[in-house]
C-alpha cells in the first residue's frame, strides 16, 4: 500500500447497523494495512477476537459528584484528542452526527494540527434526532465543521440537505457486507430446532423500536400463517419487545414464535429464514435486508427511506406502503406458494448483493474520500465486484 493511514473510528458499538458497518469496515482497512483505533465507550461487538493493525481506547467517563449527568461527549472529545496525538492519527471518522461529529470537532478545537473528520450519517441522527428543533442546529454544526460527510442512501442524503439546509457535498456510500461472512449457509440441523421441513420460516431482526413497527411484523406473520404452515423468530431485543410478547399470546401465536434475543452470528441465523420482513417507518438504509440478500433470503417490506433503493420490488423482493400489512402477507404468501419465482428472487438477491455492495468496492471509497480530504494523490480505480 502506497499510503497506510492512521485512522480514529468512533460509532455505537452496541446492536445496530452503525456500529456494524463501522466495526466491519474497520476490520477491512485493518486487513489493507491501515492502522485502525476504535475510540468509544466499550468494545465494539462486531469485533470480536483479536485483530492485527486494530486497538481499542476505552471511554472513560467522570462521575465528579457535581454533575447531574455523566459527561460522556466531553470524555469522549477529550478521548479523541488525546488518542489522536499519542497515536498520531491522520484522521477521524465518526458514524452519527451527534454526539459522535461534535465530539470530533470539539477535538479538532483542542489538537495542535490540521486533524481532519469524516463523519458518516446513518439516519435516526437525521430522520429523528434533527426533526428536534432544539438539536436542529447542533447536527448542522457537527456536518458543516467536517472536512467530508458521507450517507447511507441517497434518500438520507435528500432528506439532510432538505431537513437541516445542508449545501456542503455529501458522498454517496452504501452499506455493503463482506460476502466472505454473508453467503447461504447449510442449516438444516439448525433449522429443525425451529420448524417441520413442510413449514416455512419469516424472521424480523432489529432492535425493537416504535420506528421498526414490529407489531406490523405480527401483523403480516398472522396473515401468512393462516395461508400456510409457518413459524417466526425474532432476533433482537429493545423496548417494543413486551408489547410483542403481549401481542403474540393475545393472537394464540405464542408456539410458533420464537425469540432469540441479541445474535453476534447474524449470517448463519438468517440463513435459516425462508422471508425477512422489514415493515420499518423510517429505514435509511435497512443493513439486515442487505444481509438477508447476500444469504439468499429475500425481503417483504416498505417503502421507506433508503429501502428501494436496496431491494428491488418484484426482483429482489416486494415491497409495499408503511402500515400496508395485508398487501405485505399477500406478498410473502405468494414468494412463498411458489418455488420457481422464489427461487428466481433468492438467485436475483445473491447477484445484487455480490456486485452492486460489496465490501471491497465500499472500502476503497471510504479510502478515497480519506485521502482527498488529507490531499493525498491517488490514482487507485473503484475495484469492481466479483458476481
Amino acid at each position: 500500500m502506497d499510503h497506510p493511514l492512521k485512522i480514529g473510528i468512533t460509532c455505537y458499538p452496541s446492536l445496530g447497523g452503525s456500529g456494524v458497518v463501522a466495526t466491519e469496515l474497520g476490520k477491512l482497512l485493518a486487513e489493507k494495512g491501515h492502522e485502525i483505533h476504535f475510540i468509544a465507550h466499550s468494545m465494539p461487538f462486531r469485533l470480536g477476537a483479536f485483530h492485527r493493525n486494530i486497538y481499542y481506547h476505552e471511554v472513560e467517563v467522570s462521575d465528579y459528584y457535581v454533575f447531574r449527568y455523566p459527561p460522556y461527549d466531553l470524555s469522549l472529545a477529550s478521548k479523541m484528542n488525546q488518542v489522536a496525538r499519542l497515536q498520531n492519527l491522520d484522521l477521524l471518522h465518526v458514524h452519527y452526527a451527534v454526539p459522535h461529529a461534535i465530539c470530533a470537532h470539539l477535538a479538532k478545537e483542542m489538537s495542535e494540527r490540521d486533524l481532519k473528520v469524516v463523519t458518516t450519517l446513518h439516519g435516526t441522527d437525521i430522520t429523528v434526532l434533527a426533526q428536534d428543533e432544539t438539536l436542529k442546529d447542533i447536527i448542522r454544526l457537527g456536518i458543516r465543521s467536517s472536512d467530508a460527510v458521507t450517507a447511507v442512501s441517497r434518500d438520507l442524503i435528500r432528506e439532510t440537505k432538505e431537513l437541516l439546509d445542508i449545501r456542503e457535498p455529501i458522498d454517496l456510500t452504501y452499506n455493503f457486507v463482506d460476502t466472505r461472512v454473508y453467503y447461504p449457509r447449510e442449516c438444516k440441523d439448525l433449522r429443525k430446532e425451529f420448524a417441520e421441513p413442510h413449514e416455512k420460516v419469516l424472521m424480523h431482526i432489529s432492535n425493537f423500536r416504535p420506528v421498526k413497527r414490529t407489531c406490523d411484523v405480527i401483523d403480516i406473520f398472522a396473515r401468512v400463517s393462516a395461508e400456510l404452515p409457518a413459524k417466526l423468530i425474532l432476533v433482537g431485543e429493545g423496548p417494543d419487545l413486551p408489547r410483542i410478547q403481549a401481542k403474540i399470546e393475545a393472537m394464540g401465536l405464542s408456539r410458533q414464535v420464537f425469540f432469540l434475543g441479541k445474535q453476534e452470528d447474524v449470517a448463519q441465523v438468517i440463513s435459516i429464514a425462508d422471508l425477512l420482513l422489514l415493515p420499518s417507518e423510517k429505514e435509511s438504509f435497512g443493513l439486515v435486508a442487505l444481509e438477508a440478500m447476500a444469504c439468499g433470503v429475500p425481503t417483504i417490506g416498505s417503502m421507506a427511506g433508503g429501502i428501494p433503493e436496496l431491494v428491488v420490488h418484484g426482483q429482489t423482493g416486494y415491497l409495499a406502503p408503511v402500515g400496508h400489512t395485508e398487501e405485505m402477507a399477500g406478498y410473502a404468501v405468494r414468494l412463498l406458494k411458489d418455488e420457481a419465482l422464489y427461487a428466481r428472487f433468492r438467485e436475483a438477491g445473491l447477484v445484487r448483493a455480490r456486485t452492486e455492495f460489496c465490501s471491497e468496492r465500499m472500502t476503497a471509497l471510504y479510502e478515497k474520500i480519506y485521502y482527498r480530504v488529507l490531499g493525498i494523490e491517488t490514482e487507485a480505480s473503484l475495484p469492481a465486484c466479483q458476481a
